[in-house]
């Protein structure tokens, strides 16, 4: 089990990310101050670190620096007073990201998904050769023709090398669908590395993705292996492509058709064996069109289009996934909640923009809601909930404070449309959803 160090002055914040840690298959420790880090790590080297920029004893950089030797180590630095200077420091120093708080949830489960990635492990999926069960695919789940569509096609592309481009709205799983790709390939041992595109400034993506030399520029103290060495041998996932600075597609272009890269400041090409697949919520031809990719970058990649189907398309799968869903929330609790069926008949009817990620957020609400049965009072009332305003709620004894809170607060912002002001103050401001 890959093993992480949590670093932070504040113990609320400490705790709840050692939590979120944890729950990412990670075993950890925690430390609030640079002395008791550096104690950690002599202890147990980590996988991955997770330092406050900001300590009161130094700066998380220091830690950085401490660990120059121990390569093995992912350090992700964290501050709310973030500043590109610091961001481009702790990136040269070899810092493998940067996150400012809040911190954004899925980009560091993301950043723990890879370390863990490259954990010695079992394959997560089946071999193609072995039969898959008719309602999933590796990390898929559905039972509708579009996704037994779907799977046809990614059990044909998976065992070949052939770059995949996936293309779909926001939602539909394009990031499992790139992890199963990767599980089901002869790669699923090696590396799968995710890179949102959209995600990292312009001035670092550069050298995140090819990697830089020591002393390539200010700062640069020591060799940094961009995503592309990382991931050798293995599958590197490129999402949002078309966020990507045109400029740096026609490197990326370079490397595909060669093979090598060019690390910032390097001389000489290094060799790399990595397949890609990319994606997109854009339309390919318009983001052409616009500027936004490369046409000679787009036939590269679009060796092979696959074609995400939107939720709405989906028929029954609604259901299924719903009720996968809460029995993944029943075990995490322990509890026994259940949909009646006026709660699914119009779970169903509703279009989806947001496809299975809005599904999976108005299941959490629903069962935050409910005490057993989720029925469509539970229901936000933009898919079909009712629409009349709770003027009381139930609890059953023995309700933990926090829950009753929780669904305190749900139920009155759902009542008056989300407006956290309460009654008699409507947002007059432009584009306030309220």
């Amino acid at each position: 089990m890959p093993h992480a160090l949590a670093v932070d002055d504040d113990p609320n914040f400490l705790s709840a990310l050692a939590e979120l840690i944890e729950g990412q298959g990670f075993t950890t420790n925690t430390a609030c101050n640079l002395r008791d880090a550096r104690a950690q790590v002599s202890h147990r080297t980590p996988d991955v670190a997770l330092v406050d920029l900001y300590l009161p004893d130094g700066s998380g950089i220091d830690l950085l620096k401490d660990l120059e030797s121990g390569a093995s180590t992912e350090v992700v630095l964290m501050t709310g007073h973030a500043d590109v200077e610091s961001a481009v420091q702790a990136l040269r120093l070899g810092a493998s990201d940067y996150l400012t708080k809040p911190l954004d949830i899925g980009r560091l489960k993301s950043i723990l998904a890879n370390v863990a990635s490259v954990q010695p492990m079992a394959p997560a999926a089946a071999p193609v050769e072995e039969a898959q069960e008719p309602d999933r695919l590796g990390l898929l789940l559905g039972a509708s023709p579009p996704m037994q569509a779907l799977y046809e096609m990614l059990t044909r592309v998976a065992p070949t090398d052939a770059s995949v481009f996936l293309i779909g709205e926001s939602g539909t799983g394009k990031d499992l669908a790139a992890q199963t790709l990767h599980h089901l390939s002869r790669r699923a041992k090696a590396p799968f590395l995710p890179l949102n595109c959209g995600a990292i400034s312009p001035t670092l993506i550069e050298s995140e993705l090819f990697g830089h030399e020591r002393g390539s520029f200010t700062g640069a103290a020591r060799r940094h292996k961009g995503y592309f060495e990382r991931a050798h041998a293995g599958t590197l996932f490129l999402d949002e492509i078309s966020e990507m600075p045109i400029e740096l597609q026609v490197k990326l272009l370079r490397v595909l058709e060669t093979g090598t890269v060019a690390r910032i400041g390097g001389d000489q090409p290094v060799e790399v064996d990595v397949r890609v697949v990319a994606a997109t919520n854009r339309d390919p031809q318009k983001a052409v069109e616009e500027g936004k990719l490369r046409e000679d970058l787009l036939y590269r990649l679009q060796v092979f289009p696959i074609y995400m189907p939107p939720l709405r398309d989906r028929g029954d799968d609604v259901v299924l996934l719903a009720e996968h869903f809460l029995g993944q929330l029943n075990e995490r609790q322990g509890t026994a909640k259940r949909f009646t069926e006026d709660s699914l008949e119009r779970l169903s009817s509703h279009t989806w923009p947001g496809n299975v990620r809005e599904l999976k957020n108005v299941v959490h609400r629903a069962f935050i809601m409910a005490d057993q049965e989720i029925s469509p009072r539970c229901l936000p009332r933009e898919v079909g909930g009712e629409s009349g305003i709770l003027r009381s709620l139930n609890f059953q004894v023995g309700t933990s404070i926090e829950e009753v809170e929780r669904r305190l607060i749900m139920a009155t912002l759902d009542a008056y449309g989300g407006n956290k002001r309460g009654p008699g103050h409507r947002s007059s401001e432009p584009g306030d959803p309220s």
